[in-house]
């Protein structure tokens, strides 16, 4: 066994990784020179892009620092992902034991994080949100499981936790790490935990360009964590996961013109979502209040709106969980596209 201290992070790690030698890529290896050739990559660059024929960083320096200064972290406290969706399955790879070892989540909730388990022969405690779609405050039956996911704001729900409900669970929960998804937290900024990472190491925080960044197709998350948590999810990441141009697009969202633009598409955006909220209230509809881009609506005649909805063009998200069979997710749009799925509401429903 190594000699290094147990921390937390440790502690919950699978053994093996222990004493795992994390694959050194020749990125991670560098070196200095004027002849590259140590990579077997191509010495031609054919793309539009310079440097395209050369791999990446594994973690870009540049996008680690410009996502640090946004968010107000150190740079050993972040790993960069292909979205979110791939920190999920990291954390879930580093410090679960298949076949033994669980998570735990809330629902109805995001679907990824119970899949992602499941896939890794990783059980899944599957608690239920109360009945106002609030995080129930007690934590003890999810006292056994490694990881305990928090969706904040909630998909699909859109209900918010409030920062001293999850210090309580990272008080409650000392020897799990409990993952808090803000995933949509640019539409609630005041919910962000992000201020409770030096106080806690059992906190790890997801984040993604998807949502308010408007880079879903770019495919960049970020994990942000204690620095022990970090360090052994890079043992098992893969050598080169985030490619050129995904790094350059996601430091040009993170400058100061960027995240100008992206505070104007909130507001925006956050506009249209009261808009489409309350004329659905109008014509009958029950709504929940929503932290995120979106909104969860509730119908008599389901059926109804669906088909009414598919027949004018407009895609939704239903849901088969039995909590959410008579609802519809709205995502918020901008302004022509919120008063078409009006209309079309208007008429279906009156």
């Amino acid at each position: 066994m190594s000699s290094r201290p147990l921390t937390l992070a440790r502690q919950l790690a699978r053994p093996e990784l222990l004493q795992l030698e994390p694959y050194q890529s020749a990125r991670r290896i560098g070196g200095q020179g004027d002849i590259w050739i140590n990579a077997n990559e191509s010495p031609f660059n054919r793309a539009s892009l310079p440097r395209l024929n050369r791999y990446p960083e594994c973690q870009p320096p540049a996008l680690i620092a410009a996502y640090g200064r946004y968010v107000g972290v150190a740079d050993n406290q972040i790993v960069c992902s292909r979205g979110a969706d791939e920190a999920i399955e990291l954390l879930i790879r580093t410090f679960c034991i298949p076949g033994r070892d669980s998570i735990a989540q809330f629902g109805p909730t995001y679907g990824m994080y119970g899949i992602s388990a499941r896939t890794f022969n990783v059980g899944v405690v599957s608690l239920a949100l109360n009945a106002d779609y609030s995080l129930p405050q007690d934590f003890s039956a999810v006292a056994g499981c490694k990881l305990v996911f928090i969706c904040n704001p909630n998909n699909p729900t859109g209900t918010l936790v409030s920062p001293r409900v999850i210090e309580q669970a990272l008080q409650d929960l000392p020897e799990q790490l409990v993952v808090v998804d803000e995933a949509y937290i640019e539409f609630s900024p005041a919910y962000s935990v992000v201020s409770l990472l030096d106080k806690y190491p059992n906190l790890v925080i997801l984040r993604t360009l998807s949502k308010a960044f408007a880079l879903a197709g770019a495919r960049c998350g970020f994990m942000l964590a204690s620095e022990d948590v970090v360090s052994m999810v890079m043992r098992v990441i893969a050598p080169y996961p985030v490619p050129l141009p995904v790094s350059e697009l996601a430091e040009a969202a993170l400058s100061e013109a960027g995240l100008q633009a992206m505070q104007a598409d909130v507001t925006l955006l956050n506009t249209q979502g009261v808009r489409l909220s309350q004329a659905l209230q109008q014509l009958g509809a029950e709504v929940l209040p929503s932290g995120g881009n979106f909104i969860l609506a509730f119908f008599d005649d389901i059926q109804a709106v669906s088909q009414g909805l598919k027949d004018a063009g407009i895609v939704a998200r239903a849901y088969k969980d039995p909590r959410l069979v008579d609802a519809i997710r709205f995502s918020f749009s901008n302004e022509l596209e919120t008063g078409l799925v009006i209309e079309a509401l208007e008429r279906i429903l009156n």
